[in-house]
């Protein structure tokens, strides 16, 4: 399908860094991401490296040749069988989750000698019950995600000064790989981009939920797609519903919620009391993996710039290696409090302040943390860009997400 693959290097440096560790490689992410072309990649780097074809098992269980592995008994055999004498044997499980019970065939798998186990999966609940029971503490996640706007920048050939102009196309077209390779193509991209939420839709989230009301589901995507950085719960959601004819209660909201989260088309961010330093239950926000479905779904309007780049920064937090929370300090808000290795830092995302109440009002919410984390002011703004207030670092959004090292 693709002619060219997109070289994810900070996710292939991963798994060179875990090769032959005793833990299971477990890549997640939406679908469509790029996590096979990842796994292709790296059994590239492994034939480099001398491993032999013998010691490569590589499976994809949504293809009709493997239809019959589909239960752990069966796949384990097919493995097993196959597995080389006194040297590594690496296999390759792609959308594992498609076979029932797969943790029973992965765990025998995994207790034999000199096997190095990489599985992938498009639903985050694979690594929930009996998997996180029976491999406890014997795997490492790979969370993948689209590509980041540097990853898109250097795929397509950004030279500077046109960087401004490849963002407004990443907002625009999404963050999908092979999306990057259709050349700005419309109509091309849209039809690809639907295939990927229908796909979604169905595989990901009716089926594994046994949700049979497709419309309704639909009606909570949109809803959730055009509330991106807006305080949402599942009353207001089953509320809004109701009050237009689609009865629906606050329990299977919930539940549809959690499938849609769980298929990595939403991430939920939870509120964080700064000052009492607890996470809280209540009205979190919600934002949508890519941008290109968002502009599938709805139709683009620039008065809501401001939460489509809040989502942007989100998910490039989450990139980062950051645990991201909403920042609730009394009554005042902060866009994301992040937390990583290095420590705590703080976002504030506009599109502009070049309006002196706007500028006022992004920095008060800041202004009030009393701890000396970093804090950061992101806008669209190169007019006073790297300007400093008090500590406060104001930053162009398309240097900041450009800075891969920060």
């Amino acid at each position: 399908m693709v002619e060219k693959a997109i070289i994810r290097t900070v996710y292939l440096d991963r798994l060179i860094e875990w090769r032959e560790k005793q833990l299971i490689k477990v890549i997640t992410g939406v679908r469509r991401c790029g996590k096979s072309t990842l796994l292709s990649l790296y059994t590239d780097h492994l034939r480099a490296a001398g491993v032999g074809e013998d010691q490569i098992l590589s499976i994809n269980l949504e293809e009709v040749k493997y239809e019959k592995l589909l239960t752990y008994h069966a796949l384990y055999d097919y493995l097993e069988e196959r597995l080389c004498k006194n040297k590594y044997t690496y296999i390759f499980i792609d959308e594992v989750q498609q076979c029932a019970e797969f943790e029973r065939a992965v765990d025998s798998l995994f207790v034999r000698k000199n096997v190095d186990i990489y599985i992938t999966g498009s639903n985050a609940w694979m690594l929930s019950g009996e998997l996180a029971t029976l491999l406890s503490g014997r795997y490492v996640e790979i969370n993948m995600m689209p590509l980041s706007f540097a990853e898109y920048a250097a795929f397509t050939g950004v030279t500077a000064g046109s960087e401004k102009a490849a963002f407004n196309d990443y907002l625009r077209y999404g963050s999908f790989p092979y999306a990057a390779m259709l050349n700005k193509n419309d109509v091309m991209i849209r039809n690809y981009i639907d295939g990927i939420y229908n796909t979604i839709l169905i595989k990901d989230v009716a089926t594994r939920e046994h949700i049979t009301d497709i419309a309704l589901l639909e009606n909570i995507v949109k809803f959730l797609a055009s509330n991106i950085g807006s305080p949402v719960s599942a009353k207001k959601i089953s509320d809004t519903l109701n009050s237009s004819g689609r009865k629906i209660s606050v329990n299977t909201v919930e539940t549809y919620l959690r499938a849609l989260v769980n298929s990595f088309i939403f991430y939920k961010a939870n509120r964080y009391d700064i000052k009492g330093k607890q996470h809280l239950k209540t009205l979190g926000k919600y934002y949508i993996v890519d941008t290109g479905i968002r502009n599938l779904l709805l139709a683009s309007s620039s008065a809501d710039l401001g939460h489509v780049l809040e989502n942007i920064i989100y998910l490039e937090l989450i990139r980062r290696g950051n645990k991201v929370s909403i920042g609730k300090l009394d009554e005042k808000e902060v866009d994301f409090a992040a937390l990583s290795a290095a420590g705590t830092a703080y976002y504030q995302v506009a599109a502009t302040v070049l309006d002196e109440n706007t500028l006022r009002r992004e920095l008060e919410s800041l202004q009030k943390i009393r701890d000396n984390h970093p804090k950061y002011l992101l806008t669209l703004d190169e007019y006073l860009s790297d300007a400093n207030y008090d500590g406060i670092l104001q930053m162009n959004i398309v240097d900041w997400l450009l800075d891969a090292v920060r």
